[in-house]
């Protein structure tokens, strides 16, 4: 029996305390945000996003973004990023103790209007002003490019697309991107088309992958990427999350879950199991709803 070769070691982004609550109607009170945000911080993650600079009026749900970013405790070697949408959101990020930016943009004309409200060439524009004034002021800057394997309201997305926004973040001066499965359509034939075009232009660490669970394939696309030597992966504590512009996107990739299935391979995560299952337990009870992990459901063995 021939056992495939993965990596040794992954990083998780924590991405659940921005992409997760954003698409929620609960609004989780801002001290229970900055507790949740500490415990992550004491799980060793090393990198979590906590919240989105947008326009409070679009996204209820973080519109106590400055108080957030600057009530937490932030741990050393834990990177703290926050989604900036253009430069008003830019400058309120300067004014918070965040270590980087994350820019975003679709890879779908219709979705990029939906979400943006502006068409992909104007946003390529932001974008560029945004990262180059991020880093003048010395934050490193992650891209975001979404509904890279499907959009709500076009079906297929165009690779040559993909590959042409790809080159244009990087050229930006982005660090890492991320490829958003947005609605959770991607399966791991397609996963791995994508990145066989990309990374023969791109080393494997400047590439991240961002899975929905909506069909339940999510993990199926992680070890798809694994096998193409990707170790970076977002994923949102008790698979909290969903995108507010695309209809019938759900949650988003569950960190505990992820954690598992790696740790159970006998790859390193570097994550404390107890001490991740307790964080799921405590935004459990703040959302006041089940959370869609299976290891909540059914709980976390080392």
């Amino acid at each position: 029996m021939t056992v495939r070769r993965f990596p040794t070691s992954v990083h998780i982004r924590e991405v659940g305390p921005r992409d997760g609550l954003q698409n929620e109607s609960t609004f989780v009170p801002t001290k229970d945000k900055i507790e949740w945000i500490n415990q992550l911080s004491s799980s060793g993650l090393n990198y979590i996003e906590v919240t989105s600079f947008v326009n409070p009026k679009w996204i209820p749900a973080l519109s106590d973004a400055e108080i957030v970013a600057k009530g937490i405790q932030k741990a050393p070697n834990v990177t703290y990023a926050a989604l900036v949408p253009n430069m008003r959101g830019l400058i309120r990020a300067l004014d918070s103790p965040i270590d980087e930016v994350s820019v975003f943009l679709s890879a779908s004309e219709s979705h990029n209007k939906k979400n943006i409200n502006k068409t992909i060439r104007e946003t390529e524009v932001v974008l560029a002003e945004v990262t180059r004034e991020a880093i003048a002021n010395h934050k490193s800057v992650r891209g975001y490019l979404s509904t890279v394997f499907g959009c709500p309201f076009e079906g297929k997305v165009d690779i040559n697309e993909v590959i042409r926004l790809t080159d244009s973040l990087f050229e930006m001066g982005i660090e890492e991107l991320s490829l958003g499965d947005t609605i959770g359509v991607a399966n791991p034939v397609h996963v791995q088309i994508v990145l066989e075009a990309l990374l023969k232009r791109y080393p494997q660490e400047k590439i991240a992958m961002h899975f929905h669970n909506t069909r339940g394939t999510a993990m199926a696309n992680v070890l798809a990427s694994l096998e193409m030597g990707i170790t970076k992966f977002d994923s949102s504590l008790g698979g909290l999350g969903g995108c507010p512009y695309a209809p019938g996107a759900s949650g988003n990739l569950a960190t505990d879950d992820l954690h598992y299935m790696l740790t159970s391979m006998g790859i390193q995560t570097n994550i404390q199991t107890d001490k991740l299952h307790s964080a799921a337990l405590f935004i459990q009870d703040k959302m006041n709803k089940p959370l869609d992990s299976y290891t909540v459901k059914y709980g976390m063995k080392d």
